[in-house]
């Protein structure tokens, strides 16, 4: 029994997916709605993706869960999909209101696999559509995020354009978006290469979202304080809009205002949410003058 692609009424699956080399390129990250990048240790990252208006049939690589995950997955309930972690964030994962499916549990026995293709830690893959089926009971997420219609546009659009997003999370990890007018969507590269998916196509992303966050460390795990509230910046069609965001507890959505205190609508389409560190940088490159 699967999930019927496209369906509006399932819950929403959330992976915390790996983005160590090894496990490049990454199954169905492509298809997520929405994607968050968080610095992890040693100043690599990982990504917390979720998807509910597509279900894959397979996701991941999937790793261990971060203190911050609770905080990113909340509002959307639904599944969480992780490989495990320290015994204190598990803990505070299974403690969120979203069903905990973890491998190496007797619930995802069928559900959760290691692939041949990639090198251990980094290839266990998760039978999404199976998972989804086993919990048709969880309700669909809360809408998240304001969205242009066919008569308001998205609000970047009033903004600058830009033509490249530059971000610095770490000195070993930079991060690049790249206007690409022809596919309408921002083209991702990261340390310095394009990021491809399993198809050979740059990630793209209709919306690029980056919000600046306090990075607290303890025990030499970085977490990335997102409650609170904080500078951002929202990209769409090739502009970009200054914003605030703000999240006032665990459960409750992000929420994000122009300078004159308006709503960021965010144009119809998948979103990714990079999480950039104070310590790191922005960099916003209009497009070259003829």
């Amino acid at each position: 029994m699967t999930i019927a692609e496209g369906s509006a009424a399932n819950a929403s699956i959330a992976a915390k997916i790996d983005n160590h080399p090894a496990a490049r390129p990454q199954v169905s990250i492509e298809t997520a709605d929405i994607v968050f990048e968080e610095l992890v240790e040693g100043g690599m990252t990982r990504y917390l993706a979720i998807w509910q208006s597509t279900i894959p049939a397979e996701l991941g690589p999937v790793r261990s869960v971060r203190p911050m995950d609770p905080d990113i997955v909340s509002p959307f309930g639904g599944i969480m999909a992780y490989s495990g972690g320290q015994a204190r964030f598990v803990a505070m994962m299974q403690a969120s209101p979203v069903y905990n499916a973890i491998h190496g549990q007797a619930d995802t026995e069928n559900t959760f696999f290691r692939t041949p293709t990639k090198s251990s830690p980094h290839n266990v893959l998760v039978k999404a559509q199976d998972v989804v089926a086993e919990h048709t009971d969880l309700p669909a997420p809360a809408q998240q995020f304001g969205y242009a219609t066919e008569t308001v546009p998205a609000s970047a659009m009033s903004g600058t354009a830009t033509s490249v997003i530059n971000l610095v999370f770490s000195q070993m990890s930079t991060r690049s978006w790249t206007w690409d007018a022809a596919r309408g969507a921002f083209a991702r590269s990261q340390d310095g290469a394009t990021d491809l998916d399993t198809a050979g196509s740059p990630y793209g992303a209709t919306n690029v979202l980056v919000l600046r966050v306090p990075v607290t460390v303890e025990q030499d795990i970085p977490k990335s304080e997102l409650v609170g509230t904080g500078e951002a910046w929202v990209s769409s069609g090739g502009h970009t809009v200054h914003a605030t965001w703000s999240k006032t507890a665990a459960a409750e959505k992000i929420t994000l205002v122009d300078d004159a205190g308006a709503q960021i609508l965010l144009a119809p389409g998948n979103s990714w949410i990079e999480l950039v560190p104070q310590a790191g940088s922005v960099e916003l490159v209009p497009p070259t003058t003829p």
